[in-house]
């Protein structure tokens, strides 16, 4: 079959058996649906802070602060995905498609659980939320209501990144890529027309880019209910799936606590970030929060190939193949690094139009240039990190990223961080270190763990 045939049955999607064949087009068949899914992901990212930021360096900042606080969300939604790859992977490995299924459901029971208090919190605390996290009076007054409804609202996105795992351990990546694009294209219709007010939208401002936000992703939601109760799909739901059962409930909860505490560990290093830096002032955590979405831009494709690589990792190790399954991790390992280190390069020379692109605010613009150059100059060292992180989660060793999430992000870089802003000449681009500095030591010590093998006798 030729690349190009290869490309299109990865995009249109099949039923394929990724416990056979060559490695390189498993590869291919999973990585390039799921890279085609965070790309829009992250596109609207950037399309959306566009907006947000015609409304000037609070409204940025508001976004900054929430993105920090939400970052909690996207913790347990990816913990939980963790948890499902894991155990929806294995079973798919071992041709059990009713297990499947069934871990399935269990997960989303769980995962609405999780969500509802989150959502209470959210919407009863907002300004209390943002005072805590050094947003200003003016941040906190106007920012309040877009706090609500993004945190409100996020029972959406959790059900959202969680099935759309579900989709891709089960080896049909093409579902959940659409399913996210349909999500993603509702956010950029829909957030300028309520935050300007175009025609029959009413003008909500800030608020309006969570409205669209939450409105986008709960049809995402919809769509992927529908795909779940198709006859033909690789992962059949029925109503006796629903139904609680304590093992398998307990499976999860062993499974994902230990993933939601090591996403928590790591997305709450940023919220200790944001505090930082929220001591240089508004336009420092504007540029901040501009660079860090198009570095999201370029990380979150890459999460793509990591996602393959959990995939084959947990469908091998159920038929019983582990050396093809570390096969598949060094080759897509290898791919990531040719990816990210082509974009460091370009956002390392380019920084100053990409920045410009959002906003020609004087007081911004140079704090977004530092951290895109600097944050960039570690995309090479990123690539292998995520890639076999996600692969040692993907065999359901959970535990051990936790660990080394810990060490780097809360024990290493949030001290360094403080220190070099603090006591050297560095200033807020000692924050910026720090994130390039943590992040390679966190792929240096993923190497050495996933060297050893451990992972592979990991029972799920």
């Amino acid at each position: 079959m030729s690349a190009l045939e290869t490309l299109r049955e990865a995009i249109r999607g099949s039923k394929q058996d990724f416990t056979e064949g060559a490695i390189g087009r498993s590869l291919v068949l999973l990585a390039v649906p799921m890279v085609l899914e965070t790309v829009l992901e992250s596109l609207f990212a950037v399309v959306d802070i566009f907006f947000v930021a015609h409304l000037g360096a609070d409204a940025i900042a508001t976004v900054g602060l929430t993105e920090s606080m939400e970052s909690i969300v996207y913790a347990v939604a990816i913990g939980l995905g963790i948890g499902a790859t894991a155990i929806v992977a294995r079973r798919t490995g071992e041709k059990d498609a009713d297990a499947a299924a069934h871990s399935a459901a269990q997960a989303i029971v769980l995962g609405i659980l999780v969500a509802l208090p989150i959502a209470f919190f959210g919407i009863r605390f907002a300004p209390q939320l943002l005072a805590s996290l050094g947003g200003s009076a003016e941040v906190q007054r106007t920012g309040a209501n877009f706090t609500r409804v993004v945190m409100g609202g996020n029972v959406a996105v959790l059900l959202l990144f969680l099935i759309n795992a579900v989709f891709r351990a089960a080896g049909d990546a093409s579902i959940a890529m659409r399913s996210l694009w349909l999500a993603s294209a509702c956010n950029m219709v829909l957030g300028p027309l309520f935050i300007f007010g175009v025609g029959p939208f009413p003008r909500l401002g800030l608020t309006g880019a969570a409205v669209g936000t939450t409105i986008g992703r709960s049809i995402g939601v919809a769509y992927q209910v529908s795909q779940l109760l198709r006859r033909d799909g690789r992962v059949v739901l029925r109503l006796r799936h629903l139904r609680p059962d304590p093992r398998v409930l307990w499976q999860f909860v062993r499974l994902s606590s230990a993933a939601i505490l090591q996403m928590v560990i790591g997305t709450t290093s940023w919220i200790g970030l944001v505090r930082v830096l929220s001591v240089f002032g508004s336009s420092v955590l504007a540029g901040y929060t501009i660079g860090l979405r198009v570095i999201i831009f370029a990380l979150l494709p890459s999460w793509g190939l990591s996602n393959a690589a959990a995939t084959l990792v947990g469908q091998n190790l159920g038929a019983k193949k582990p050396d093809r399954a570390e096969q598949s991790v060094w080759m897509a390992s290898k791919y990531n690094m040719w990816v990210l280190g082509g974009i460091g390069v370009l956002f390392v020379a380019f920084a100053g139009p990409i920045i410009r692109f959002f906003t020609d605010d004087p007081t911004i613009v140079p704090w977004g240039v530092s951290c895109l150059r600097i944050v960039s100059l570690g995309f090479v060292f990123y690539a292998y990190g995520m890639v076999l992180t996600n692969a040692i989660n993907g065999a359901g060793d959970t535990w051990t990223p936790t660990w080394l999430n810990t060490f780097c992000f809360w024990i290493w870089e949030v001290p360094l961080a403080w220190a070099l802003s603090r006591f050297t000449d560095l200033g807020p681009r000692g924050v910026f270190a720090a994130i390039t500095i943590a992040f390679s030591t966190l792929a240096l010590a993923s190497a050495w763990v996933f060297r050893r093998g451990a992972w592979k006798t990991r029972a799920v």
